[in-house]
C-alpha cells in the first residue's frame, strides 16, 4: 500500500487545477474552425506531468501570489510547452508517432493542421499570459521572458543545436548550454512567471530562482537521456531509444548512465540548496527538484 505525503496531495490538487484552468482558456471544441480547436485540445489535454505548472505554483508561493494568477500563467506556459512538442514531432523535426501515451498531433490528424496547433498554441499563450490581474507593467516583463525562454535565444534556438548536432560528438559544455536553451529556458521562465505573479523577488531572491532554475533545468535533461536509454515505450509515454537510433549527442553518450545518474543527483542537491534562504515556503520547490531526478518517465 502507497502511503500519500502532503506534497503527493499538494501536487495532485496543482495538476487538477492546471488542467482545469487549460480546459477554461482554451477555445471550445465546438467553436470555429472545430477541426483545429479540436487538436490544440488534443495536443494539451489529458496528458503530461505538468512539471512547468508545477513550478509557476509553487514559485508562487514564495511571494503569496494569488492562485488565478498563477493558473493564468501555468497555462500559458503550458501551451508554450504543447506547442513546441507538436512541432518536435513532426517529420521536419524529431519525426515520432507517440507523445504522452497517445499519437503524436500528425499522426492523429494531419502535418497541415499540427503546424497550426503549434501555431495557434504559441498565440494563445500568450494571450492568456496578457490577461494577468496585476499592474500591466510586470505583465508586459512577464510576457517578454516567455517570448525570449521561447525563442532563438531559449527554446527554439537550443532545438536548432540539436538538429544540428546529430552524428556530432558535442563536448560536455556544448550539450550542456543546448539544453539551457531547448529545456533550461522554459523551466526558468516557469520559476520566474510564478515569482512575479506575487510580490516581485528581490535582486538576491532572483538569483536564487535562476540558480535553482538552472540546476533542475539540467538535471530534467540528464534525466531524460537516462529513461531513453533505460526505460521503454510504455513506460515513457513517447518512442525509447530515439536518441540513440538518431545518433544524437546526450549526457548518457558522453558520460555513461552511472556518471550521468550522479549528474543528476548533485544538480538535485545544488537546486535545493539555492532555495534554504526561503525556508518552508520552498518546500514544494525543493520536493519538485527531487521529483525531476526521481521520476520513472
Amino acid at each position: 500500500m502507497t502511503v500519500r505525503s502532503a506534497f503527493d496531495d499538494w501536487m495532485q490538487a496543482a495538476q487538477a487545477a492546471t488542467e482545469t484552468a487549460l480546459a477554461q482558456f482554451l477555445p471550445a471544441p465546438g467553436d470555429t474552425p472545430q477541426r483545429l480547436h479540436a487538436a490544440m485540445r488534443y495536443a494539451v489535454l489529458d496528458g503530461g506531468k505538468r512539471m512547468r505548472p508545477l513550478l509557476v505554483q509553487a514559485a508562487g508561493e514564495l511571494f503569496d501570489a494569488d492562485i488565478a494568477s498563477t493558473l493564468r500563467a501555468a497555462a500559458a506556459v503550458e501551451m508554450m510547452h504543447a506547442y513546441s512538442l507538436v512541432h518536435d514531432d513532426m517529420p521536419c523535426m524529431d519525426d515520432d508517432a507517440l507523445r504522452r501515451g497517445k499519437p503524436t498531433v500528425h499522426v492523429q490528424y494531419d502535418e497541415a493542421t499540427a503546424l497550426l496547433v503549434g501555431d495557434a498554441l504559441q498565440a494563445r499563450a500568450f494571450g492568456v499570459l496578457a490577461g494577468l490581474p496585476i499592474d500591466p507593467a510586470r505583465v508586459v516583463a512577464m510576457i517578454a521572458l516567455l517570448a525570449q525562454a521561447s525563442g532563438s535565444d531559449g527554446m527554439c534556438g537550443g532545438q536548432a543545436i540539436d538538429l544540428g548536432s546529430v552524428g556530432m560528438r558535442l563536448s560536455l559544455a556544448e550539450l550542456e548550454q543546448m539544453h539551457h536553451l531547448k529545456t533550461g529556458a522554459l523551466l526558468r521562465a516557469s520559476v520566474l512567471l510564478g515569482a512575479w505573479c506575487g510580490t516581485a523577488p528581490t535582486e538576491q531572491q532572483a538569483q536564487a530562482l535562476n540558480t535553482y532554475a538552472a540546476a533542475i533545468g539540467l538535471a530534467f535533461q540528464v534525466v531524460d537521456d537516462v529513461l531513453d536509454a533505460t526505460a521503454d515505450s510504455a513506460t515513457l509515454g513517447k518512442t525509447a531509444g530515439k536518441d540513440a537510433a538518431d545518433n544524437k549527442p546526450t549526457y548518457v553518450s558522453i558520460l555513461g548512465l552511472d556518471e550521468s545518474r550522479a549528474l543528476a543527483e548533485k544538480l538535485c542537491s545544488d537546486a535545493q540548496r539555492a532555495i534554504l534562504p526561503f525556508g518552508d515556503k520552498a518546500r514544494h520547490l525543493r520536493a519538485l527538484a527531487a521529483l525531476i531526478v526521481q521520476r520513472k518517465a
